[in-house]
């Protein structure tokens, strides 16, 4: 969950280790408005190298393969 504060280093790292383990991961984003909330899960993105594949309201869904084994695959 990212609060008023906005995206810290730790939100980053702690979305890394989830998208590690399960590939697929929710983050719930209560901050301002709808564009501060889209910029934030944007660069949520970027910074660990996954896709946002879903966005509705507070809540931003994000992607990224295994490197080892990818138990789900997207289509193009």
């Amino acid at each position: 969950m990212i609060g008023q504060a906005g995206a810290s280093e730790g939100v980053t790292k702690e979305l890394e280790i989830a998208l590690g383990a399960h590939e697929l991961v929710k983050v719930r984003a209560r901050v301002g408005d709808r564009e501060q909330r889209d910029t934030i899960l944007e660069q949520l993105a970027q910074q660990t190298g996954s896709q946002l594949v879903q966005r509705i309201g507070n809540v931003g869904v994000f992607y990224r393969p295994s490197k080892d084994k990818p138990r789900i695959i997207l289509p193009d």
